[in-house]
């Protein structure tokens, strides 16, 4: 390709073939790279001399070289700007936001994903189009933005399907599905994947390193821990081939491998697992999988039984999760945002990102990020899910503004009776009209009555200014960490799920745990009458 590569147009044709394809070995491209920057110079010719160090710059980044991107970032984009390369522009937006992802700063990764999207135009390649459409999908789901992501994660299907990029494909929706099993959504998870599986074999596409784990995550959150763990021990194999690579892969990878190990009870695997991880996050700055490998880790000391040790590393986890936030929050506030769209929007997704938009409680995110090691390090936890009875009715016969001031106004309710009995708990919406309501060392027994009152006082609020006649009533589910067949969400959160179906079923308007001497399921109406 050098030897041919003997005119600008032929070098620019070179170029491209770089630009817009997967690279599986970054270090063979960046020798090849660095070798068209050298032709570039003896030809004169700056666009291709910009166009090379800018894909030198990429390929050092996934070559581990992320501390230094900053200011070759900064000398492309400004080189683009000054020329008025509004490609240039775009793909140095896309780096950026790759760079800023394994930086952990998900408000600028999404910042500059929008950016590289709101400069394509007509000149811009197929493959352009379907990546970067496919980045902002991403940052969006970072951001905790899921339902803004899914639409945009559709549409880049239809177009890479539209254009015919199999391999592009595969790689949206391996994202697609990695950031719906982020998010706790197992089932939609389960069905990207299958496609993607499907996709692959009928295209008879290899799937790389990152897809299987996705895949393997995927089997953990199902609870198929022994074709998880067969799964990754394949993916890190292909990883060694030197066919794949990437930063920050090889850490995330040997994290979920420590996780199907640890979910087969073999944590002696697990934790030498784990520690390959820390070793590179430490060693390559992957601040935020660094974060998830200390809290895998109090999971893995709770899996041990070494109660102590999880809550202790716990704590190491809260710290350093709220040392990277800070740092986001720092990097947010010096950032000079350059369109007002780019503003307005990664202002937004940063507040949603562990906040419902529209109760203000804390989303899902937040629960996934911090209940797992409750769960592990008390004993005592309580929690409880709540639904609010018949509110389909609300919305049917009132209206879907009507239902939202209800929410909004059970929300207030529930997040502020809570805090007055248990102020180290917090309530959190789940979707739609279903919330948790979490309670650290709080036995069952004292759980059911306070969250009682708070059914009472639910039930008794004003409603008639909202809904007219109509009543609002609250059903719960309670269940204490001990009632949960493992210590862990899922398993929790099913067991909270039964007894709000029998209070359902009961009549609503009921709370239904599993205290009292006989340990069966009770319901009640109002705890005098029980």
């Amino acid at each position: 390709m050098i030897a041919s590569a003997t005119s600008a147009e032929q070098l620019s044709a070179a170029l491209l073939e770089i630009e817009d394809r997967r690279i599986g070995n970054a270090e063979a491209a960046l020798a090849l790279v660095t070798e068209f920057e050298a032709r570039a110079l003896e030809l004169g010719d700056d666009t291709l001399v910009a166009r090379a160090r800018l894909s030198r710059t990429y390929l050092l980044v996934r070559a581990g070289d992320v501390a230094g991107a900053a200011q070759r970032l900064d000398e492309s984009l400004a080189w683009a700007v000054e020329h008025g390369d509004r490609m240039l522009q775009a793909r140095t937006h896309a780096i950026w936001s790759y760079v800023q992802r394994l930086r952990g700063d998900f408000a600028k990764s999404l910042e500059h994903a929008l950016s590289s999207v709101e400069l394509l135009d007509e000149t811009a390649t197929p493959y352009m189009r379907v990546r970067h459409h496919m980045k902002l999908a991403d940052a969006l789901a970072d951001s905790g933005a899921l339902d803004a992501a899914r639409p945009r994660f559709a549409q880049t299907e239809e177009l890479a399907r539209e254009l015919g990029l199999w391999e592009l494909l595969t790689d949206v929706l391996n994202n697609w599905a990695y950031s719906e099993y982020l998010a706790g959504e197992f089932v939609r998870a389960q069905e990207v994947a299958r496609r993607l599986q499907e996709h692959a074999e009928a295209h008879d596409i290899e799937l790389a390193t990152f897809t299987l784990d996705t895949i393997g995550a995927i089997q953990i959150s199902n609870g198929l821990y022994a074709e998880a763990e067969r799964t990754m021990l394949a993916c890190i194999d292909l990883h060694h081939t030197g066919r794949y690579d990437g930063a920050e892969y090889l850490a995330e990878y040997l994290l979920t491998l420590a996780r199907a190990q640890r979910g087969m009870g073999a944590t002696d695997r697990a934790q030498a697992s784990l520690d390959s991880s820390r070793e590179l996050c430490v060693e390559r700055e992957l601040h935020e999988v660094l974060v998830r490998v200390h809290q895998e880790q109090a999971e893995l000391h709770a899996a041990r039984g070494e109660i102590a040790e999880a809550f202790a590393m716990h704590k190491v986890f809260h710290e350093a999760y709220e040392r990277l936030r800070s740092k986001q929050h720092e990097a947010q506030a010096q950032t000079i945002f350059e369109t007002a769209e780019v503003r307005e929007e990664a202002e937004r997704f940063r507040e949603q990102a562990r906040r419902d938009p529209l109760t203000g409680l804390r989303n899902r995110r937040y629960v996934d990020e911090e209940l797992p090691a409750l769960i592990a390090a008390d004993p005592d936890l309580t929690v409880a899910i709540v639904d609010l009875d018949h509110f389909k009715r609300i919305n049917d016969q009132l209206s879907h503004d009507v239902g939202d001031r209800v929410l909004v106004q059970v929300a207030k309710l529930l997040e502020t009776e809570l805090l007055a009995a248990t102020p180290d708990g917090f309530a959190a919406r789940l979707g739609g009209e279903e919330f948790l309501m979490v309670l650290p060392a709080t036995g069952v027994a004292a759980a059911t009555e306070q969250l009682d009152r708070i059914r009472q006082v639910v039930s008794a609020y004003a409603w008639q200014e909202i809904t007219g006649t109509l009543p609002v009533t609250i059903s719960i589910g309670v269940a204490g960490v001990h009632e949960a067949p493992d210590l862990s969400q899922p398993a929790l959160l099913s067991a909270a799920d039964r007894n709000l179906y029998i209070a359902k079923h009961a009549g609503r308007d009921r709370i239904a745990s599993s205290h009292g001497r006989t340990g069966h399921n009770r319901t009640f109406r109002d705890l005098d009458a029980a």
